[in-house]
């Protein structure tokens, strides 16, 4: 006689999670639906297949990332199309994100001196919503980053088509580009992991505890719970 193996509960956090946001589910909030994470994870993984299959055609000291994708001539192939899919994917993730990431006018002096007092925990984050005005800033330029990396790897992937200053230009911004997107994605890496424990989660699971958006998020902590207390 077989014993039946017994079911483990439905996580009700994660089940919700997987069509709504800004709910409280228990101790915790739903920040991001299943939709805005698999489009983030889209995005993050067409990227780094586009940085390794990018860099050994960049230059000869990354050559061993070849090997990992059967060769150069396969990188020359694979890359633009990989390419076009982060292109596709960084756009859903725009229209996905945008209402959520107008910049309000007390924001503004993110673009100063707020953005290091944050990574030394000195700003105020008694009136931060969602997301921050760093956070913001970040999705705009990620944003752009993408139409450049777009359009100037067309330019490259057609490169007889083209005048060869215009060519010139889009190598220039591709590189120029690229090392922008590479530098900014160790601080997003960092502060969405190492300083910010509970982070990851949010892209993992969908959820982050009360406490969590209490302290990272308060006013977007007291919109969805009704409470009402800035403590």
């Amino acid at each position: 006689m077989s014993v039946a193996t017994p079911h483990r509960p439905m996580d009700l956090a994660v089940v919700t999670a997987r069509e709504k946001e800004d709910v409280v589910v228990g101790n915790e909030i739903v920040r991001h639906n299943r939709a805005s994470r698999l489009i983030h994870w889209t995005v993050a993984a067409t990227f780094f297949l586009c940085l390794l299959t990018g860099m050994p055609i960049w230059t000869p000291v990354f050559g061993w990332m070849a090997h990992l994708f059967g060769g150069l001539s396969v990188c020359r192939v694979l890359h633009p199309w990989f390419g076009v899919v982060f292109f596709l994917a960084s756009g859903a993730l725009f229209f996905q994100w945008l209402l959520d990431m107008r910049l309000e006018s007390n924001e503004r002096d993110w673009l100063g001196p707020k953005a290091f007092q944050y990574m030394r925990y000195q700003t105020d984050d008694s009136d931060v919503g969602k997301y921050n005005g760093g956070q913001k800033l970040y999705f705009w330029a990620v944003s752009l980053g993408a139409i450049g990396l777009f359009l100037s790897g067309l330019l490259m992937w057609f490169p007889r088509a083209f005048p060869r200053v215009l060519m010139e230009f889009a190598y220039l911004l591709h590189d120029f580009t690229f090392i922008c997107f590479a530098v900014s994605l160790v601080f997003h890496i960092y502060l969405g992991t190492a300083a910010e424990p509970g982070t990851f989660g949010s892209m993992t699971r969908g959820t982050v505890t009360r406490n969590w958006a209490r302290l990272h998020h308060p006013r977007w902590y007291r919109e969805v719970t009704g409470d009402k207390s800035r403590k």
